[in-house]
């Protein structure tokens, strides 16, 4: 079997976006891909991403926000931001790392004005569903 892919994906927080994508990383690809995510400035489990991620059948609820400075030493042959300023922070990597920018709608921010609870998930759900689609079209 051919050694699996390592792709890191960044987000500021590491509280959301990029645990989702790590997750629908490891549920869907697996066999071919090893996930990790990160955060430029971690700010701990978001637990609405919990939320979403257990109501399509993924626990996310034992992972961790952490910073990229806390992860193995290892070379990347992805890194995959996923929000700008993520981008904009992202630390140095070896040239033999591939980086792609794919940002996604940040469900905090969006569901700080939600009128209600449902209103609110209903961001994390859009996203979540829109990292799955991404991450189903990988092909790395």
């Amino acid at each position: 079997m051919a050694e699996r892919k390592r792709i890191l994906f960044l987000c500021t927080g590491n509280s959301c976006r990029s645990q989702m994508a790590e997750a629908w990383t490891r549920a869907l690809k697996g066999d071919r891909l090893e996930a990790f995510s990160a955060g430029v400035d971690p700010k701990g489990l978001d637990p609405r991403a919990v939320k979403a991620m257990a109501e399509v059948g993924i626990d996310i609820s034992g992972q961790r926000s952490k910073a990229v400075d806390e992860l193995p030493a290892q070379d990347y042959h992805y890194v995959v931001t996923l929000c700008g300023h993520a981008q904009e922070s992202c630390p140095f990597f070896p040239a033999t790392t591939k980086k792609m920018h794919v940002p996604f709608d940040d469900p905090p921010v969006l569901a700080a004005g939600a009128a209600t609870e449902e209103e609110a998930m209903s961001h994390y759900r859009r996203v979540r569903d829109e990292i799955k689609t991404f991450v189903e079209t990988l092909e790395l």
